[in-house]
């Protein structure tokens, strides 16, 4: 009989849910290789998503598909999918009261500037999405890469925070 991976479902959250959030969910379920499913939703979401977003992750050739800026409630409510874990990607949705979020996943705040608050020329503000991308890139590599099986809760916990306090997460986490 052959031995099945669990699959694990991540909710990444920011504020607005339109560049961060994002750029995350398609990042872990791009690098996740089936074992993750990830989402993104914002406590105050503007309802789109930035274009810059959009346009990074065209640009690497990542799915788009189903890409939407959306309110937390939605993985709150009853009948959203069970979250094995929920990332803050931004300092405001850090210091905001979350929602009770059933089966009390592991939660690890990865703040990482905001792209879409660049002001400037175009090449600036493109910039400032790549910069964000590679951020998130390196520390979904290092997260889809650990030994979830084999970790405690608290070595577990201890590798989320240090992926979340590196600027690239490096291999060391």
């Amino acid at each position: 009989m052959q031995n099945v991976d669990p699959l694990f479902h991540v909710l990444f959250l920011c504020t607005g849910n339109s560049a961060r959030s994002i750029l995350a969910e398609a990042l872990l379920n791009h690098y996740g290789q089936g074992r993750f499913r990830a989402y993104s939703a914002g406590s105050y979401p503007t309802g789109q998503v930035n274009p810059l977003a959009l346009e990074i992750l065209r640009r690497q050739n990542f799915s788009t598909d189903g890409l939407r800026s959306k309110s937390w409630d939605e993985f709150a409510a009853p009948g959203a999918p069970p979250l094995d874990f929920v990332f803050t990607v931004c300092d405001n949705a850090a210091h905001e009261v979350c929602p009770v979020w059933w089966g009390h996943p592991m939660t690890a705040h990865w703040g990482v500037p905001d792209p879409a608050a660049v002001e400037g020329v175009d090449s600036e503000r493109l910039q400032a999405f790549r910069d964000a991308f590679r951020v998130l890139e390196n520390r979904i590599k290092v997260f889809a890469s650990l030994p979830l099986d084999t970790l405690d809760k608290i070595n577990l916990q201890q590798r989320l925070d240090k992926i979340g306090s590196t600027a690239d997460a490096g291999s060391g986490a």
